[in-house]
């Protein structure tokens, strides 16, 4: 599945974090390419650094979230012009999952957005030019806002330990951010705004450094911070955001795909007064439905010892209906879980499909629900308890 004998050579003409560095010397060994950056895809044995996420706490490079910042004085009414969440009600220091919507209604990006100050908005992006795409609307809108890419560079601090580790850097204080909130500390220093979001659904932070020049040290000082928690630098974790039901744009949905195509995302289709970019193509959409759906799978059989590096195809009675965008074993749930385009007939929970991975072996899967576990997000919206 995966190839034994490959490399991905460094050049000039991908970016990379302030903390690149940093992780090739806490022992990297492979990564991918994301908003045209590196990331950082493996240290160790995905089972391994799977269980220090969900029992202790570790430290993920995602600078690759690109940030882009919409400001100026009409910045809230762009913002709200490219969404079809209704963020009137979005406070300062509040965040939201945002989903970035093209005239058709397609997805363009579902990033994080943070709303740091007044008139100020972070768009935290998964792997799309939406960036180019806000300029655009910006330069027919005729509004007074500007669109950049600002000096702000995440990293994420995950686990249930992840409180402990940053208050040794922020004290007490980090006890007070809410679930998608954030707000501005001073790390030994370093000006960082740290937000209580990630992509895991368990407690964690990321902590989004202000001075592309200081990587080094911030990275350092959290790796100090949580020496005695056991933190390890590690990758972001496939397995559990596909339990969690969290999706990675590009390949699970792409531009072509509404949020009424994948389950989950209808919900955030809101209904709003004011207009933006694919707000006629969307209420035509939930009017009248949709044929095809992204679904949550189960494969039966015995354990998959690799990650997919191509779609596997679907079949119902010999006849190829979808295809799986994700699979891979879950340590937690003891099972092989995953993504699947189906039908919309096909789309409730315990439909069974045989799959054909990309070895031509064939594996029978039923249809499930999204997420996996923990669909009212308890575990990371729930309260954090201070050492002090």
């Amino acid at each position: 599945m995966l190839a034994k004998s490959a490399t991905l050579y460094f050049g000039p003409w991908y970016r990379r974090s302030p903390f690149f560095k940093a992780t090739l010397r806490a022992g990297c060994t492979a990564y991918d390419i994301y908003n045209h950056m590196y990331l950082p895809g493996y240290y160790d044995d995905p089972e391994t650094e799977y269980k220090l996420l969900n029992e202790g706490v570790v430290l993920w490079d995602v600078g690759v979230e690109r940030t882009v910042q919409v400001s100026g004085p009409d910045a809230d009414t762009l913002i709200d012009r490219i969404t079809c969440r209704d963020l009137t009600k979005c406070a300062v220091k509040q965040g939201k999952y945002m989903l970035v919507t093209a005239p058709d209604g397609g997805i363009v990006n579902d990033p994080v957005l943070l709303h740091p100050e007044p008139n100020v908005w972070w768009m935290q992006l998964a792997d799309s030019d939406a960036g180019l795409y806000a300029l655009g609307v910006a330069a027919q809108s005729g509004l007074d806002v500007e669109v950049s890419y600002p000096d702000v560079h995440p990293v994420q601090v995950q686990g249930p330990l992840s409180a402990k580790a940053l208050e040794k850097l922020v004290g007490p204080a980090v006890y007070d951010l809410k679930y998608y909130w954030c707000d501005r500390f001073d790390v030994r220093g370093i000006p960082v705004v740290i937000s209580r979001t990630g992509w895991t659904a368990i407690p964690g932070f990321e902590v989004n450094l202000l001075d592309g020049a200081r990587g080094d040290d911030l990275w350092d000082a959290i790796v100090e911070a949580g020496d005695e928690f056991g933190l390890r630098p590690t990758a972001p974790s496939e397995a559990r955001r596909i339990e969690a039901g969290i999706f990675n744009y590009g390949s699970d949905m792409r531009l072509t795909d509404t949020p009424f195509h994948v389950m989950g995302l209808e919900r955030l289709v809101e209904e709003q007064p004011q207009d933006y970019v694919g707000k006629d193509a969307l209420e035509r959409i939930r009017r009248e439905g949709v044929d095809r759906k992204l679904v949550g799978i189960e494969l039966l059989g015995s354990e998959l010892r690799a990650e997919m590096s191509e779609y596997w195809n679907a079949y119902e009675d010999g006849h190829k209906i979808g295809y799986l965008t994700d699979a891979i074993w879950s340590p937690g749930l003891e099972k092989n879980i995953g993504y699947v385009w189906v039908p919309i007939r096909l789309a409730e929970p315990g439909n069974r499909l045989d799959v054909e991975t990309e070895d031509g072996d064939h594996i029978e899967g039923i249809t499930a629900a999204i997420p996996f576990v923990d669909p009212r997000k308890e575990r990371p919206a729930g309260s954090l308890t201070s050492t002090s």
